[in-house]
């Protein structure tokens, strides 16, 4: 009797043990998602290239997705041309909300989300160069299988970045673990023996 008792509340502990640890993956792993930006959105600067979709609540008539095109500018119902390039989402969101409230609504709830990020490009030696889709949290190690891989002539520790987010960095030498961003130029040289 008594052994049982203590093999019950062994199993309680041991449950609670376990959801409690549960939990705190969970909330670590959220945590985690946000802060290294997996959403992608939350500091990512918009550029040519990029598709943002607009919804502003309970007005269809508002709500569009747009390509940002050559001057990274999009014409937006009642206000005409805006200019979006280098901004984050959340200050479009704010740019629009505050040139829509008062003239034209009162309190107007504007959503923007990237649908599409511009495209990066890999050249070089890898077995497929090219332009490739973006997705948040990517790396070089990823951006090289995408490509196919090495080719037998490639210089695997010169490998360089340009990068459009900064338009006074030339470039930077790249490993396999640095992260890629949209817009990035990624060179892969050739080894010359």
């Amino acid at each position: 009797m008594f052994k049982q008792s203590i093999d019950s509340k062994i199993k309680s502990c041991n449950r609670t043990k376990l959801i409690l640890l549960c939990l705190i993956c969970y909330l670590i792993l959220c945590l985690g998602f946000q802060e290294n930006g997996i959403s992608g959105e939350s500091d990512y600067r918009l550029g040519v290239g990029d598709t943002i979709s607009i919804r502003v609540f309970d007005e269809p008539d508002l709500s569009v997705k747009v390509l940002l095109g050559d001057t990274a500018s999009f014409s937006f119902p009642l206000l005409g041309e805006l200019q979006v390039e280098g901004m984050t989402v959340k200050e479009v969101e704010s740019l629009i909300t505050v040139r829509l409230k008062g003239s034209y609504l009162i309190e107007p709830k504007v959503s923007v989300l990237i649908v599409a990020y511009r495209k990066f490009y890999i050249k070089g030696e890898v077995k497929s160069p090219g332009e490739y889709s973006y997705s948040p949290q990517l790396t070089m190690d990823k951006v090289i299988s995408l490509a196919g891989g090495f080719t037998t002539r490639a210089n695997k520790k010169k490998i360089n970045v340009q990068s459009d987010r900064n338009n006074k960095e030339k470039s930077r030498r790249a490993n396999l673990n640095t992260i890629i961003h949209p817009g990035d130029v990624i060179t892969v040289e050739r080894r010359f023996f």
